[in-house]
């Protein structure tokens, strides 16, 4: 197949960019033929090892044309962004004009036999309205139908073209059943496909002595992200050997913040940067313990990749990563992930203030127990790692979507 993919923020740095490079990856590899619409900022350098450029176009943001940085899906980014609850009427009818000229040439220069958009959002509107006469597929990563709330007036200018779309993706069926009630989306269209790992790149070494007990957080530096009563939370367990790494970048006081927090620990927070994947995959091999304290997530990649190069986990009890990790089958003093249990949240990806110091004291207790774990017995039950992790890898993902595919394009339930 001759397949259009359509991301409205860059091929990079975020999971929705990860995910497109590996769709795009193993859709060549098993002969179909792949050209990219992307937003990116207008100093962008694209790579050319994720796609030839000549087999893509992109909308630039910080231009002539949309001259305002590229609004996120997220309302934290990894790069300068905007945000879309607070771009007026002028900037959204600008943003559409733009993405619906580079679209149309698209499929003028490629001429597809489907499109493949990522996110329930504007750019999949934009598609669905301008190339009706194509089968149309829609992965949603879950950060869309946060901007619903964020964004109801926006969310119901583009809600309607939904239910014109050929299949939809989700990453669980958690997330499925999220769909259908937002969008009322018949549920025979929804397809859950899951979010897969790159097992060449994540992979599993033998683990050192855990003293000091080495910890992660990979992500953006960002409140929703759970960065901050990460490090606040770090302040009770001083009296254990530890030391956590932080690898990933954010923008504004967030990011100031997270990194005010972290440098109070001296050298015993560790904060890297932005790591390429390779980087990050052998910093995994290397620590015990991955932490990821988000308050909203569709299903994060980064916790397969973690498991998958043997490390033990805490992370939040949110549905769709409780899904998938919430019962690995092993004993419960072997137990790989631990869960933190959230409150009732004030909004979709905030707790109320009044609960932040019962949330640090969970996580405290979380990454003290399996501190103490890590150093009683550094390396983890992979055999219980595999049960998780062996339906992820990108290849069994890619088939999964191969198959919506084939369903969209000739019209079959």
């Amino acid at each position: 197949m001759r397949i259009l993919h359509i991301l409205s923020q860059a091929p990079d740095f975020t999971g929705s960019g990860k995910y497109i490079q590996a769709i795009i990856k193993y859709a060549a590899e098993k002969g179909h033929d792949n050209f990219l619409v992307a937003g990116i900022q207008d100093d962008f350098v694209p790579d050319p090892l994720t796609i030839p450029i000549e087999k893509t176009l992109f909308v630039r943001f910080k231009s002539k044309t949309l001259d305002y940085p590229i609004p996120g899906m997220s309302d934290v980014m990894p790069y300068e962004s905007s945000v879309f609850s607070s771009l007026d009427q002028e900037k959204i009818k600008a943003y559409e004009k733009e993405f619906k000229s580079v679209i149309l040439r698209a499929r003028d220069r490629f001429r597809p036999d489907i499109i493949h958009s990522h996110h329930l959002w504007l750019a999949s509107k934009i598609a669905r309205t301008n190339l009706e006469d194509l089968p149309m597929v829609t992965t949603c990563h879950g950060t869309c139908l946060r901007q619903f709330f964020l964004c109801p007036g926006l969310g119901r200018h583009v809600q309607q073209s939904f239910k014109k779309i050929d299949r939809i993706m989700s990453l669980s069926h958690f997330q499925k059943q999220e769909i259908q009630k937002i969008h009322s989306i018949d549920p025979w269209k929804i397809s859950v496909v899951g979010g897969g790992y790159d097992d060449s790149l994540f992979f599993y070494d033998a683990k050192v002595p855990a003293e000091p007990c080495n910890m992660l957080y990979a992500g953006k530096l960002s409140r929703a992200k759970g960065v901050p009563w990460l490090l606040e939370s770090l302040e009770r367990i001083k009296h254990l050997p530890w030391v956590l790494h932080i690898a990933g970048s954010g923008s504004g006081k967030e990011k100031e913040k997270c990194l005010v927090l972290a440098k109070k620990f001296k050298n015993r927070v560790i904060v890297h940067g932005p790591l390429k994947h390779n980087k990050l995959a052998a910093l995994m091999r290397r620590v015990h313990i991955f932490i990821l304290p988000s308050f909203f997530e569709g299903l994060p990649l980064v916790l397969m990749e973690a498991l998958a190069s043997g490390c033990r986990i805490i992370t939040t009890s949110l549905p769709g990563t409780k899904e998938v990790l919430g019962d690995s089958g092993e004993s419960p003093g072997e137990k790989i992930v631990e869960m933190v249990e959230l409150p009732l949240l004030e909004t979709i990806d905030s707790p109320h203030d009044r609960d932040m110091e019962m949330l640090r004291q969970r996580l405290a207790l979380a990454i003290e127990k399996t501190v103490k774990k890590s150093i009683k017995n550094p390396q983890p039950d992979m055999e219980a790692v595999q049960r998780i992790t062996g339906k992820y890898t990108w290849s069994k993902v890619f088939s999964r979507i191969e198959k919506v595919y084939e369903k969209a394009v000739l019209k079959i339930p």
